[in-house]
């Protein structure tokens, strides 16, 4: 899921969270995205929605275990840190895959 500027979208793109302004529901999610309901929802004042895509990773795999080592190098010592990194890790390895 994505969090997308209105003026960055596109027909086609799917809606992963419902449009709201208010407590009123404006669109429901997985609607797919045409350049007329584009143009209403701008019309109505709503900045960004969520679309329903696979999010970009910033950096690379390896990076991000590196980062994740270094972040836990002084407290390496701690059980319940090293449970905690390896949580961790498995989330990293989870987002490449």
């Amino acid at each position: 899921m994505l969090k997308v500027s209105i003026d960055k979208l596109d027909p086609g793109m799917k809606l992963a969270k419902p449009v709201i302004k208010g407590n009123m529901i404006l669109v429901n999610k997985d609607i797919e995205l045409t350049e007329t309901l584009i143009k209403k929802i701008q019309n109505i004042g709503i900045s960004c929605v969520y679309i329903d895509a696979p999010t970009k990773q910033s950096i690379s795999k390896e990076e991000a275990l590196q980062q994740l080592d270094w972040r836990f190098k002084k407290v390496e010592d701690k059980p319940y840190m090293n449970m905690l990194k390896r949580l961790v890790r498995e989330h990293i390895e989870g987002l490449y895959d």
